[in-house]
């Protein structure tokens, strides 16, 4: 397995419930700020072999990418399960719920 594959996969992982990161986010927590593609992809292959928490992962704006038949409506209501809200938009507040992996280090260190 390529490094940064090994390295998405744990930052996935590390996406505690009720929280969402972003694509991009997720690849430069990785190692490739511009990486945000090969989440895609990855989580796309590897989700249900790792059993990685893959509807933690949203586009920049807060939003499902997926659309309804391609698994959003289960994205939707697996975060409603978690305790994400929605606004009128369909976004998320990603002030309110991103995950910050280094700050939330900074604060618990």
């Amino acid at each position: 397995m390529a490094p940064f594959t090994r390295s998405v996969i744990e930052v996935i992982r590390a996406i505690p419930e009720g929280r969402v990161m972003s694509y991009g986010q997720v690849a430069a927590a990785a190692g490739s700020p511009r990486g945000a593609r090969q989440v895609v992809r990855i989580l796309h292959t590897l989700s249900g072999k790792y059993g990685l928490p893959w509807q933690r992962v949203v586009n920049i704006r807060g939003e499902i990418a997926l659309d309804e038949n391609g698994g959003g409506s289960e994205q939707r209501d697996r975060l409603e399960a978690e305790g994400v809200e929605f606004g009128l938009s369909g976004r998320i507040d990603l002030g309110r719920y991103r995950h910050e992996p280094d700050a939330e280090r900074e604060v618990q260190g």
